[in-house]
């Protein structure tokens, strides 16, 4: 026993070979911490991957929810998306989900997609008793459709106030309102006016309390449709003549071009292209007017009044249509030209505003456009029609006007549009 003792005791203080007994002990921790972080390495490479995929998964379901035309495929473009983005983790990640989702208090804005990848490592499989690791990865994406707009009054000035409404005036244009001006009050509707419309739209801000509910603001995708599009010309000389005596006389005018056309009697307009140049052409006077598949064109500084002193005179004017145009040199142009009544150069440096006045007796359709002018509506302005549009630089409705167009809002004029906004939420 005494021998076994020291034995022990000498072995205890002995210290060779302490270095060999200590690698001998850490060496399968070190080669499994080792391992481990290798296989840390890999996951974090799927998981990078795999979220990168429903990332773009998540966009482009999003996208497609947000386009009439394909929202029914969404899951399919999502799936596309996906598909395009994963190599290392395919073969053993599964189909991932894709699903419609309530976001921030909206109901069914959202697209949600979610995968997984699963596959046994060597060193970490070992540390779980062989079982595989589970990589997980969400996205979700809200979407808003774009806007897509259409009205029958524009003003086309891209900064300060386009549209104004004032005092006691009335109008109903349920075909829309919209103002290209990017500026703060852009639109201005006072207080006391009546606006009965389903679509306000500006890309600067809109001043109007009694319409917030069908206001837009900051659309930056309104455009003037016409703005490519040159005015016709017709350059036969003519005069404005009126022949006959008392309440007989009568003015039968043809297409051609005036120095201005003041009406001086009852007077009856053929088909066809009036270019008025320069001074005003003038229908507010106390005479019958008529002008059937009619169109002015506005140059060298030309004005319009419109409306009458109500006194009981009429005027009625209604514009060319395609076949109006049909065997003459716009032909081609038919349909770019058709129901458009007034056309203005863009240069016509107008120095007064193009006016609609009196309470005639009135039935005038079709498109009043005034790329360089502004339009007012008078206080004592009465109109009324079936589809009167206006394009212009500025219109400014005043006093007690009233102003009613029934355009059904697939016939009125293309203003723009916005783009979807879709954003990766989660």
């Amino acid at each position: 026993m005494g021998k076994l003792s020291k034995f022990l005791t000498k072995l205890r203080t002995n210290r060779s070979g302490n270095a060999l007994i200590i690698v001998a002990t850490g060496l399968p921790v070190l080669i499994g911490g080792a391992g481990f972080a290798v296989d840390t390495a890999q996951w974090y490479m799927w998981k990078r991957e795999l979220q990168y995929a429903v990332d773009q998964a998540a966009y482009a379901g999003a996208f497609a929810k947000s386009n009439p035309d394909a929202e029914a495929f969404y899951q399919e473009r999502a799936k596309q998306e996906y598909d395009a983005n994963v190599s290392q983790v395919e073969g053993f990640d599964t189909v991932p989900v894709i699903q419609v989702q309530d976001y921030a208090g909206g109901s069914q804005n959202s697209v949600l997609v979610t995968s997984t990848a699963t596959k046994s490592l060597p060193f970490s499989s070992f540390l779980m008793n062989g079982g595989a690791a589970t990589i997980r990865a969400t996205a979700q994406a809200s979407f808003q459709a774009g806007g897509v707009f259409s009205a029958c009054l524009i003003s086309l000035r891209d900064d300060g106030t386009g549209t104004a409404i004032g005092g006691n005036s009335t109008v109903n244009a349920q075909c829309g309102l919209a103002a290209l001006s990017c500026s703060e009050d852009a639109i201005v509707i006072d207080s006391n006016a009546t606006v009965n419309t389903d679509s306000i739209a500006a890309c600067g801000t809109i001043d109007a309390v009694n319409n917030e509910d069908v206001a837009t603001e900051g659309v930056r995708g309104l455009f003037d449709a016409y703005a490519q599009l040159d005015p016709p010309e017709n350059d036969t000389p003519r005069d404005n003549k009126c022949s006959g005596k008392g309440q007989n006389k009568q003015a039968s005018l043809l297409p051609g071009t005036y120095e201005g056309l003041v009406v001086k009697c009852k007077t009856v307009l053929a088909s066809g292209i009036y270019v008025i140049d320069g001074g005003t052409l003038d229908l507010t006077g106390n005479y019958d007017v008529t002008g059937n598949g009619v169109m002015f064109v506005l140059k060298n500084g030309a004005n319009i009044k419109l409306g009458g002193s109500g006194n009981g005179n009429k005027l009625n004017l209604t514009p060319m249509d395609a076949a109006d145009f049909a065997g003459g040199p716009y032909a081609g142009q038919a349909d770019d030209y058709s129901d458009i009544l007034v056309f203005e150069h863009r240069d016509n440096d107008s120095s007064q505003s193009h006016i609609f006045n009196g309470n005639s007796d009135s039935l005038i359709e079709g498109l009043i456009y005034l790329p360089d002018g502004d339009m007012r509506v008078n206080g004592t302005a009465n109109v009324a029609a079936q589809c009167l549009q206006i394009s212009a630089y500025t219109i400014d409705v005043r006093g007690g006007a009233f102003l009613e167009t029934l355009c059904p809002t697939d016939d009125t004029t293309e203003a723009g549009n916005t783009v979807a906004d879709v954003r990766l939420v989660a």
